[in-house]
């Protein structure tokens, strides 16, 4: 049986070039609303109201028959904003020679869809799993088993990459993954649970510790 790598999408594989807050208040612009609520209000709305296929349900709770038009801005304000890490793309490429490669990401259906649309990353794993869709945001246990299962591999034979300490790294080995913790500057300290951790500015790095966290090196994969 294989080996697996399975990744977190945002602030790890990547980033927008502006912070969501700003981004929420050029959304707001564009859909001509006058924001009533900070960040922490939206957080709270999301963790009660986090929809499966967008954030409508989330901007409803926050400011009514206006959510149509907040929502399609947000997710275009996003997107626009969204960037790949620094060789991102060529490392997903190099770990797929050598592994099955996932990706593992929370939050509605469209609007991670729309986010690899426009990294060009529809076809760059060999499966993907988005939470929204099945009601389970990490660190529940069930996206991490389905994600296994779809790379037909045994939890105990993958590596989970990502940078959010509960969701990512306590999610990942909870659910029997080996966790490696993506860390940048102001973010995140390691979490205990973390095998290995990897700058994101140098997450090229990334493919010469998969074979201390395998046991077996990158040969046996």
């Amino acid at each position: 049986m294989s080996h697996a790598v399975v990744f977190d999408l945002d602030d790890t594989l990547a980033v927008t070039d502006r912070d969501r807050e700003t981004l929420l208040s050029v959304a707001a612009d564009r859909a001509g609303i006058a924001l009533s609520f900070d960040r922490s209000a939206y957080r709270e709305a999301h963790r009660e109201h986090s929809g499966t296929e967008s954030r409508r349900p989330v901007f409803e709770a926050l400011v009514g028959e206006d959510a149509p038009a907040l929502t399609r801005a947000y997710r275009e304000a996003i997107g626009e904003a969204l960037r790949p890490v620094d060789g991102a793309e060529r490392l997903v490429a190099t770990l797929r020679e050598r592994y099955r490669v996932g990706l593992l990401t929370d939050g509605p259906g469209r609007t991670q869809r729309d986010k690899l649309e426009r990294l060009g990353w529809t076809d760059a794993f060999d499966a993907v799993l988005i939470t929204g869709a099945i009601g389970a945001p990490k660190p529940d246990g069930e996206g991490f088993a389905r994600i296994a299962a779809e790379l037909g591999v045994d939890p105990g034979r993958a590596a989970y990459v990502g940078d959010d300490p509960k969701r990512d790294i306590a999610g990942a080995a909870g659910a029997g993954f080996a966790p490696v913790q993506v860390r940048y500057p102001g973010g995140p300290a390691a979490h205990p649970a973390a095998e290995a951790t990897v700058p994101r500015d140098d997450i090229g790095r990334l493919p010469g510790l998969l074979g201390a966290v395998f046991e077996d090196g990158l040969e046996d994969a």
